[in-house]
C-alpha cells in the first residue's frame, strides 16, 4: 500500500475517532445513563442493520465490512462477518458502549460515553453518538451475523 493511500486511511480513521473518543479513565458501563427515563426494549435487529449501514448515523461501515454488498466498506477495522459467532451479546456491547475500555489504542469511537470527549462540535458535546435503544438493536443485529463456514484467513 502506497504511503499516500495509508495516510488517507489513517486520517479518516482519526476523523471518526476525533467527535467521540475520549480519554479512558472515564468510563461509563451502563446504558441507562444515556436516556434517563426511557425504556430500553429487547433490541430489534432490522433497526440495528439500518443504523450499522448509515454511514452518517453508526459510522460502523468506515472502518469496518460486512454483509451489506450494496454499501462501500472500509477495512480498517476487523470484518463484521461471523461476529455473532465469536463475541456474546454483553461483549458486543461492551465494545460498542467503549471500545477504549477494552483497548486503550483501539480507533473505535465510544457510542455510549459523553464524558471526557475532546473536539466534539458544541451542537454534539453531552450527547452519545447512538442512545441506548439503537445500541441494543445494534447488538441484536450483530447477534444475526453467525459464521456459516470455516473462517478465513486475510492477507
Amino acid at each position: 500500500m502506497g504511503r499516500a493511500k495509508a495516510a488517507s486511511r489513517l486520517a479518516l480513521a482519526l476523523g471518526v475517532c476525533l467527535c467521540a473518543c475520549a480519554a479512558p479513565e472515564h468510563r461509563s458501563s451502563t446504558l441507562s445513563a444515556a436516556s434517563p427515563g426511557a425504556p430500553v426494549t429487547e433490541g430489534h435487529a432490522q433497526r440495528g442493520r439500518e443504523i450499522v449501514a448509515d454511514r452518517t448515523r453508526g459510522m460502523c461501515l468506515l472502518c469496518h465490512e460486512g454483509p451489506f454488498p450494496e454499501i462501500r466498506q472500509g477495512n480498517l477495522a476487523p470484518p463484521l462477518d461471523g461476529v455473532g459467532s465469536r463475541l456474546t451479546q454483553a461483549e458486543l456491547r461492551e465494545r460498542i458502549m467503549d471500545a477504549r475500555a477494552l483497548n486503550s489504542a483501539s480507533i473505535m469511537p465510544s457510542y455510549h460515553r459523553t464524558d471526557g470527549q475532546v473536539q466534539v462540535a458544541p451542537p454534539l458535546r453531552g450527547r452519545p453518538i447512538l442512545d441506548a435503544q439503537q445500541i441494543e438493536d445494534v447488538v441484536a443485529f450483530l447477534m444475526t451475523l453467525r459464521d456459516t463456514a470455516p473462517p478465513t484467513v486475510r492477507p
